[in-house]
């Protein structure tokens, strides 16, 4: 079953996400109305900056239609950030949907970045982890599966429909945490759950 992966396209390497969805044998759209929801199966909440993510998303509505959504969700270094329930130094985290605390720009400056290869829980082979002025997961709470580490830093987690991670994917050739996250959205589809058409 062909899934339709949205891409929030408010900032962020949206271009290259779109490019590893269509790359995994799916339709891949740029999201950039909140109505625009409806005709996906999964989200893609790209890297950018994240306080600039925040306005923007507050502005065009996203903030408030996807805490309401149960529309499964992908977030990559700033969009692991938007789907953590707590977050090191503000009051409240964004929307809330993984329950976990992460710490913003954990691994350094931009100066700092690094690559590394890393086994992920329930993928076969190493996957390739480009981190940019990177979070980390401080901890994962009920309902947060720890899925990788770098050295003693959490930095993939999953829940039944949602996934983030601290890294991107998208500056890779690999698919595979692209394909990791439409598995869970076809699963989720399965037990009837979709909302796109």
């Amino acid at each position: 079953m062909v899934m339709r992966i949205g891409i929030l396209a408010l900032q962020g390497a949206v271009r290259e996400h779109l490019k590893l969805v269509e790359a995994c044998g799916h339709e891949a759209l740029p999201i950039k109305r909140v109505d625009e929801l409806e005709q996906i199966d999964g989200l893609i909440l790209p890297g950018g900056e994240s306080t600039a993510m925040r306005r923007l998303m507050d502005r065009y509505g996203f903030t408030e239609a996807l805490r309401a959504s149960d529309l499964p969700m992908f977030g990559t270094c700033a969009g692991l950030i938007l789907l953590a329930e707590n977050v090191v130094g503000l009051e409240e985290g964004h929307l809330g949907k993984l329950n976990i605390t992460v710490e913003r720009n954990s691994f350094g400056r931009q100066i700092d970045s690094f690559e590394a290869e890393l086994d992920v829980e329930g993928i076969d082979e190493k996957a390739t982890a480009i981190f940019i002025r990177a979070p980390h997961i401080v901890s994962a709470d009920t309902g947060a599966e720890v899925l990788s580490w770098v050295d003693d830093k959490i930095v993939a987690v999953r829940s039944d429909r949602h996934l983030g991670i601290s890294f991107h994917p998208e500056l890779t050739d690999s698919t595979v945490f692209h394909q990791f996250f439409i598995d869970m959205v076809q699963k989720y589809a399965e037990a009837g759950f979709s909302v796109g058409t």
